[in-house]
């Protein structure tokens, strides 16, 4: 069976101040196009379809024209719902939905509950783990702690009670919106740390055929059966050196994979650069990125009058003025964005602490600070859901 994966669509996001909903809409197309010609037997989606709870029109119609196109393909889609997702409103009309051949999993209740769809090997049951958000769901997993582990393991095992009672020889897919150890984040991924934990082991998926992942953003294997197929076009200049593409997987009639990268069309390449304004303005080695998507970070002691207005006379597509003047890294003056770069809400409150009481929390002070923040994203997602 051929399998084409893909996630993190994040309709209705902005790259910057640029509108993505054209990219989308040619990615939908070039999706839409690879099912048709390379033979493709099912879609998988790992979730964030939308950027947000409740998505802009615009957004809405770019879905449901992308579900009328799979559907007249007569290829079968699997779909859960990601972090960014409301579940609820994705969720809505999934058993009629079904019926044209797109199954939306959005209910961490139904985690055990697969859609089997077969070639001439046999069956391949698809199990879809929407994001399980710890908090939310530790009581429909019966797990006393809420951790990402700890529910998704459960999740697991009702995958793994239910592949066992399937005729021998059945192969399995299981769809999870999770962030997996040994993974490679970007600046674009919502945080879903929880406990001071984000992270779960890859051993978790032990048993099935293929994990097709969503949440992290850049394509990548963690294991030769657990792979992220990454968002297919980018949302943030962390992501400059991704190659966007999705995963042509073919699981064969033992349950091995074989894997395939198919390129995702992207409408700007992206660059960051980084030197004084004069520097960057006099470059002849930065001429192939004139037309791309620029990041640029200053290094002028003072800053340079009308950066903005100067830089994109050269590149006209600059998005982002970073201003980071080269200096000693005890000088006063290194700004508080510098120090706080690359460190978690944790760690920031911890070295407030520190700083006006003169010591940093003890152990239980810092347990404290992680139930705080966990009570805080808790309070979030219940909100989100209940829009």
């Amino acid at each position: 069976m051929r399998l084409l994966h893909t996630s993190d669509w994040h309709l209705g996001r902005a790259f910057h101040r640029v509108n993505m909903l054209g990219a989308q809409a040619e990615f939908i197309g070039h999706l839409v196009t690879t099912v048709r010609e390379r033979g493709v037997d099912a879609v998988v989606v790992s979730g964030d379809v939308y950027d947000r709870a409740v998505p802009p029109l615009a957004a809405v119609e770019l879905y449901d024209d992308a579900l009328h196109r799979l559907a007249d393909l007569g290829v079968p889609t699997v779909m859960i719902s990601g972090n960014h997702d409301s579940a609820r409103r994705l969720g809505v009309g999934a058993g009629l939905i079904g019926r044209a051949g797109i199954h939306l999993r959005t209910e961490p209740s139904a985690c055990g509950t697969p859609v089997v769809l077969s070639d001439a090997h046999g069956d391949v049951a698809f199990y879809g783990l929407p994001y399980l958000e710890p908090a939310l769901v530790k009581d429909e997993f019966g797990v006393e702690k809420a951790a990402h582990e700890a529910v998704l393991a459960a999740a697991m095992e009702r995958v793994r009670a239910d592949l066992a009672t399937r005729a021998r020889g059945t192969r399995s897919v299981v769809l999870a919106h999770v962030f997996v150890t040994g993974g490679e984040v970007s600046d674009s991924e919502r945080d879903i740390t929880v406990g001071g934990v984000a992270a779960v082991p890859a051993g978790v998926f032990d048993g099935v055929d293929y994990a097709a992942l969503g949440h992290l953003h850049g394509c990548q294997t963690i294991t030769e059966r657990v792979r992220y197929s990454g968002s297919p076009l980018p949302y943030s200049f962390s992501e400059a050196d991704h190659r966007k593409t999705m995963w042509l997987v073919d699981l064969d009639a033992d349950g091995s994979v074989t894997a395939e990268r198919v390129d995702c069309p992207v409408p700007r390449g992206l660059a960051r650069i980084r030197g004084t304004l004069e520097e960057l303005l006099a470059d002849p080695g930065l001429a192939p990125v004139e037309e791309a998507w620029v990041e640029a970070t200053l290094t002028d002691p003072v800053r340079p009058a009308d950066p903005m207005a100067r830089l994109t006379e050269r590149f006209p597509h600059t998005l982002s003025l970073v201003f980071d003047p080269e200096r000693a890294p005890d000088d006063p003056d290194v700004s508080y964005a510098s120090r706080l770069a690359g460190r978690s809400d944790q760690e920031i409150a911890e070295d407030f602490v520190a700083h006006v009481r003169g010591a940093g929390p003890d152990e239980r002070e810092q347990a404290v600070l992680r139930d705080a923040f966990d009570a805080v994203r808790a309070d979030e997602a219940v909100r989100e859901v209940a829009r």
